[in-house]
């Protein structure tokens, strides 16, 4: 028997209930983890508004976390018990002491990364993988557009494309987080409740536009975004923080310039073992060379995830957060 946050019905943060839950035996190809820290992150709050579905309920939200493995079902070969081990995707269930995962979900830990660094930057540091080297590879002399680089995917984002050779502008929206934003390598910083970022990225980029536009907020800022491009450029758009994107007319590309655009999600980039793995070599190289510094900024007790999604959802958080069990 362990304790973990279960939602019964989805909604607001309220739903977010302690609870005690019953732990089984690991099956075959299966490992019982013991968490030592969990990733907070804003698909956690799309499975409790239920705008992401999740498979049934009740369910144990949360996508991340890092621990030591107590036990191995038939069949698992790659890990024993003591390991470290941190994971990030699907199925969910981060949100509990202990878990059953399938193995081939985990990733075995380097000495160098701690538990809580892992939780943190396991799925926001995949995410960044996949955007600067799957959906656009970014290379030196690129100029790339981030919205809210301040942000937990945004902090990492910025760091890494630096370290290919990019110059980096981003969306925040405060002066604390521009000096944040400055503070991991945002070479233009714009707070958009101050400037119109549409008209400054115009402005830094003598009129030319963006090659690639990173963009989690959603329907607030997708036009916009798009505007931000040079032409044939490329448009990710991987969130939805603020609101769904609304269907659109996809005349619109041609007409701003012939661009791209592409709805991309981690799952899909790391569903086969070699694909996860190569994520997660990368992400360990960049941040054991110091290249990609993962700074905790928050971190609340997992009892505590109510108020953790309250101040994440009202922007209240800045960087990467993480919840001990």
């Amino acid at each position: 028997m362990g304790k973990a946050i279960r939602i019964h019905i989805t909604g607001s943060p309220e739903v977010l209930q302690w609870e005690d839950v019953e732990i089984n035996r690991p099956g075959t190809g299966e490992v019982h983890l013991r968490h030592e820290a969990i990733g907070l992150n804003f698909i956690d709050v799309y499975h409790r508004t239920g705008l992401y579905p999740l498979p049934g309920l009740p369910a144990v939200l949360g996508m991340e976390g890092a621990g030591t493995v107590a036990a191995v079902g038939e069949g698992v070969t790659e890990f024993q018990k003591g390991d470290r081990v941190a994971y990030a995707g699907i199925p969910p269930g981060a949100y509990a002491e202990e878990r059953i995962i399938p193995a081939h979900r985990l990733i075995k830990l380097p000495e160098a990364i701690s538990f809580q660094q892992a939780a943190a930057m396991m799925l926001q540091g995949m995410t960044a993988r996949y955007l600067l080297y799957g959906c656009y590879p970014v290379k030196a002399g690129d100029v790339v557009l981030v919205q809210a680089v301040a942000g937990g995917v945004g902090t990492i984002v910025c760091q890494w494309a630096k370290h290919l050779g990019a110059t980096v502008i981003g969306t925040v929206g405060s002066d604390e987080k521009v000096a944040l934003a400055r503070a991991h390598g945002c070479d233009y910083p714009i707070n958009y409740t101050q400037d119109d970022f549409q008209l400054r990225v115009r402005e830094i980029t003598d009129n030319q536009g963006v090659n690639v536009v990173y963009d989690s907020v959603g329907e607030p800022t997708f036009n916009k975004s798009l505007n931000c491009l040079k032409p044939l450029g490329t448009m990710v758009s991987f969130g939805q923080a603020a609101a769904p994107v609304p269907p659109m007319d996809i005349g619109l590309l041609a007409a701003k310039g012939s661009l791209f655009l592409t709805r991309p999600s981690l799952m899909t980039y790391t569903e086969k073992r070699e694909d996860l793995l190569a994520h997660a070599a990368d992400l360990f190289k960049v941040v054991e060379s110091g290249a990609v510094k993962i700074e905790i900024r928050q971190t609340y007790a997992l009892k505590e995830a109510a108020q953790a999604h309250r101040d994440l959802e009202a922007r209240k958080t800045s960087g990467l957060t993480v919840l001990i069990p």
